[in-house]
């Protein structure tokens, strides 16, 4: 059984899917891992790292992607300077491991179906007990959540912290953190830890002690409809309920020095949380970190990827937060992966067993077809939308 490392060649991806710590388990289990040359450069891990844990460093990309048995990768396939797909490298029946964005584009879902790929999202990994371990959208959203506090930080013109000195007092800075999944919740945490006075708030009830169990305030929307979806993420909420939500949460934005926002529904638009009309509210200074900003943005002024300043208020819309601190996400997305190849792998050989809950939710291909429903409206939805060629 032949596992292989990609390099990434989306610009601003630094990750890498395995570190050699990670290979050096599998190669004990008498697994072979190719890794490609230069594949954990951007995360500081060398070759010879690699090759010192068991790998096999391989330098030729069409061999290492059409020869291996389980490529792994972090970005989903991208289209290549030659102009061909990554997924036409793989070669027919093999298995791929990465983020997909299924439902986000779910193209890349039906190339990988055309090519007869039995490809694992790790999206859409299910949030469970048992498959914890092998959750990377919880352990890559923790790392934003604590990189988004650290950038407001270094953006807000004033301390975190309230400090009493011979030259007066400073009040703590007042911030605002909107959604308390696992980036909002460590969002609070390393807010807290730099002294300043948070405030949460989240559709979802349920987590209002996990929000005052770090020290913050929930502030609470009352809505007469259900706010959690399958795997306990968040759910999209009618009109009515979005401007309910929004008029309870302009008075707390209106008087925060720092916004975080981390909403976002997989495979929709971001829900929009914060209005312009709430960011002119905002006194001048002021810093909002909109962590859905690659969605659309939960801030109607967000420009993805930039830093704005809009009425005084500076807006930042970062882009692929994890990747800006790639040894420890690659630290904990490689952990991941190698979860998982523990559960598809048995005495060296892959099983692909569909009477698991967590093998059936993030296997989106499999055989030619595109397993998951979901992935299947999604594309069914956007064919729908293209225009008709004459």
């Amino acid at each position: 059984m032949r596992i292989a490392v990609a390099k990434e060649i989306e610009v601003c991806e630094r990750r890498v899917a395995l570190i050699p710590d990670t290979v050096a388990r599998l190669v004990k289990q008498g697994l072979e891992v190719w890794v490609e040359t230069g594949a954990g450069e951007r995360s500081f891990f060398s070759d010879s790292d690699y090759e010192a844990a068991g790998a096999t460093i391989i330098s030729d990309t069409a061999k290492l992607w059409g020869e291996t048995d389980i490529l792994l990768k972090v970005s989903p396939p991208q289209e290549r300077e030659d102009g061909r797909s990554e997924v036409d490298l793989l070669k027919e029946g093999a298995v791929l491991v990465s983020f997909l964005n299924p439902l986000g584009n779910p193209v890349v879902a039906q190339q990988l179906a055309n090519r007869k790929i039995t490809a694992l999202s790790m999206e859409m990994i299910p949030r469970t007990t048992r498959a914890q371990s092998m959750d990377a959208l919880s352990s890559q959203a923790s790392l934003a959540g604590y990189k988004a506090v650290l950038i407001a930080a270094a953006a807000l013109p004033k301390y975190f912290p309230m400090l009493t000195t011979a030259a007066g007092t400073i009040a703590p800075a007042k911030v605002f953190i909107m959604g308390a999944g696992v980036a909002g919740l460590q969002a609070i945490a390393t807010a807290r830890r730099l002294g300043a006075v948070v405030e949460a708030f989240d559709i979802r009830p349920a987590v209002k002690e996990e929000v005052q169990s770090l020290g913050a305030k929930f502030v609470e929307v009352k809505l007469d409809e259900e706010t959690v979806a399958a795997g306990g993420y968040a759910k999209e909420i009618s009109e009515a309920s979005k401007q309910r939500t929004q008029e309870v949460v302009a008075e707390h934005v209106k008087n925060s020095d720092v916004v975080i926002t981390t909403a976002q529904v997989p495979g929709r638009q971001a829900p929009r949380l914060v209005t312009e009309e709430m960011v002119a509210q905002m006194k001048p200074g002021s810093v909002i970190v909109d962590l859905a900003a690659e969605q659309g943005g939960n801030c109607a002024c967000t420009e993805p990827g930039k830093d704005i300043v809009w009425n005084g208020v500076t807006i930042i819309g970062p882009i692929n937060l994890p990747s800006s601190m790639p040894i420890h996400a690659s630290q904990l997305y490689a952990k991941n992966v190698t979860s998982l190849m523990q559960l598809l792998i048995k005495d060296k050989a892959l099983q692909v067993d569909f009477s698991d809950d967590i093998v059936d939710a993030a296997c989106v291909t499999h055989a030619g077809e595109i397993r998951n429903q979901r992935v299947r409206d999604a594309l069914q939805a956007l064919t729908t939308q293209q225009p008709a060629v004459n």
